[in-house]
């Protein structure tokens, strides 16, 4: 449910993986089942140059997930939302929306009916504006929000708490921080006491109820701040964060590095926090990015959704058995995918959502593609 990239401009040269390293200590989680395998879901067509960049579920019937269509290049396109009804997914009538631009942050409260509203949505309009959407039970509809339209103000993503409560990660006042809502008002929070602060991108609670956000920045917020110390790398991107414990934390992304052509892929970053410092850890592919990781019901390390630059027809996935992240494929596509993001399908027996596009910039024909597994 967080910010999404592009990336551009890359093609197959060849082929390669390496092996997974084990992690000790880390927390354990439940083996997979034998029998479940990654599976194509059929999408609704989109105009060319279509990408989902968030998904949600509130249990096995019901799920939204929000992207952009008709984009190209740097130039917005419109926003793109679907709902899945336990057995198909359908295009949500969005004409009635006064802004162009595109939908990039989703989340819903498990149950869907939470007293704060089932559902909330985050977006641009082509004037730089972010919008919060709120879904009525149909459609989506544009909801007003303390310094909305006003210089300094952004939102970047959303995500429910156990108690049906949403969080916002973004910016106001020209400050880093997080608004939330108490069902019918929405507020922000003190900021993050670091005026120069970097915008998070990111927001995530725990089944426990702990707030954090991620980005440029990680902390937590409890009523006050504890910021974890971080070193980003060259050219990097955080699209995920995974808090266990305070000494057991996991981090997705990618970093560019320095220099190389143009064209040149990115490296995966998976990273773990003990406590004192952040360790890089092996995955078993390394050329490529990791655009998300999703916990099990008890907030343990789980999925991870991925693209591997030296097999670009298949998702890569990576799933958690205790000691290591493992190789797990989604199915062959004709062309390409590139998974944006992966949810967990509250209810099932291991369920996840991963929603995406079938090319690697934002320019036509790119489609969406949704894949489920379990």
């Amino acid at each position: 449910m967080r910010r999404r990239v592009f990336v551009r401009g890359l093609t197959i040269t060849g082929a390669g993986l390496s092996l997974p390293v084990p992690l000790a200590g880390a927390a354990a989680a439940r083996p997979a089942t034998a029998a479940a395998a990654w599976q194509h879901v059929a999408a609704p067509a989109a105009q060319e140059a279509a990408h989902l960049l968030a998904v949600t579920a509130a249990g096995p019937e019901l799920a939204w997930a929000v992207g952009e269509q008709g984009r190209y290049g740097g130039t917005l396109g419109t926003p793109l939302a679907l709902s899945w009804n336990g057995s198909a997914w359908s295009r949500t009538d969005l004409s009635h929306l006064t802004y162009r631009g595109g939908l990039r942050a989703v989340a819903a409260s498990p149950d869907g009916t939470s007293a704060n509203g089932a559902a909330w949505a985050i977006g641009t309009d082509t004037a730089g504006h972010d919008q919060l959407l709120a879904w009525d039970g149909t459609t989506w509809r544009e909801t007003d929000f303390p310094g909305r339209g006003e210089p300094g103000t952004r939102l970047t993503d959303v995500t429910a708490a156990p108690d049906g409560r949403f969080w916002v990660a973004g910016r106001h006042g020209d400050r880093a921080g997080l608004m939330r809502t108490d069902g019918t008002t929405w507020r922000w929070c003190r900021p993050l006491p670091d005026e120069a602060a970097p915008t998070p991108t990111g927001v995530h609670v725990t089944p426990g109820g702990e707030v954090w956000v991620y980005g440029d920045i990680i902390a937590r917020w409890d009523g006050a701040w504890t910021v974890v110390p971080r070193t980003l790398g060259i050219r990097a991107s955080v699209t995920g964060l995974l808090p266990v414990a305070h000494d057991d934390i996991w981090l997705t992304g990618f970093a560019y590095g320095v220099g190389g052509p143009p064209g040149k892929p990115p490296g995966v970053t998976l990273q773990h926090w003990d406590g004192a410092q952040w360790s890089n850890v092996q995955a078993p592919f390394t050329v490529g990015l990791l655009s998300g990781i999703a916990g099990d019901a008890a907030g343990r390390p789980d999925r991870i959704c991925g693209w591997d630059f030296w097999d670009q027809k298949r998702a890569h996935y990576l799933r958690w058995d205790g000691a290591a992240w493992l190789s797990e494929r989604g199915p062959e596509t004709p062309s390409t995918y590139l998974p944006q993001a992966i949810a967990p399908i509250p209810g099932t027996d291991g369920g996840h959502w991963s929603v995406g596009t079938t090319s690697f910039s934002p320019f036509p024909p790119a489609q969406l593609r949704v894949e489920r597994f379990g």
